[in-house]
């Protein structure tokens, strides 16, 4: 009730990690923040600090995941924040931020993506066979959603061109 939650945007920093354990499986990342700032004596936007966080995303969420990210795209994550304070017989003080994730997606403002819904039964992203048409949707005839509607859903990049004119992404 009294979690600190976030939203952060940033970059994909490490590979993703999925990991079984006895209460379900586990994904993990880290992720890189950067902030960004406008510089009035340059007239022009400069990088800030870069703040790494430990993503850590379980059951659904976790293996959608380890089947729809790569290294240095960016997502926005939304989640509880935990912050670990150690001390270490050997060295100094050790802080890490970890963010047990509810939701994540790409950053849409800096690229496209294609949605494809996984359904119930499916072992993993990589095995799917038989639901997806040729552009990546539903095949003719698959349904649209399991019964109760709480399928777990993937995320894919996919290159798109622009349309003549359009803006790019930073």
């Amino acid at each position: 009730m009294n979690d600190t939650m976030v939203t952060l945007v940033g970059n994909v920093a490490t590979q993703v990690e999925w990991r079984e354990s006895a209460t379900g499986g586990v994904a993990r990342f880290r992720l890189a923040v950067t902030a960004r700032r406008f510089d009035r004596e340059k007239q022009c936007w400069v990088d800030g600090a870069t703040s790494f966080y430990t993503v850590w995303a379980a059951r659904a969420l976790g293996m959608n995941l380890t089947g729809s990210v790569s290294i240095g795209e960016p997502l926005v994550v939304h989640g509880r924040l935990k912050v670990r304070d150690e001390e270490r017989k050997d060295g100094p003080r050790w802080f890490s931020a970890d963010v047990d994730a509810l939701a994540i997606g790409h950053d849409l403002s800096r690229g496209t993506t294609a949605f494809r819904r996984v359904f119930k039964g499916e072992a993993s992203p990589a095995g799917r066979s038989g639901t997806q048409g040729a552009e990546g949707g539903p095949a003719p005839g698959a349904e649209p959603a399991t019964p109760d509607g709480l399928s777990p859903v993937v995320w894919e990049s996919a290159p798109a061109a622009a349309p003549a004119g359009a803006p790019v992404g930073a």
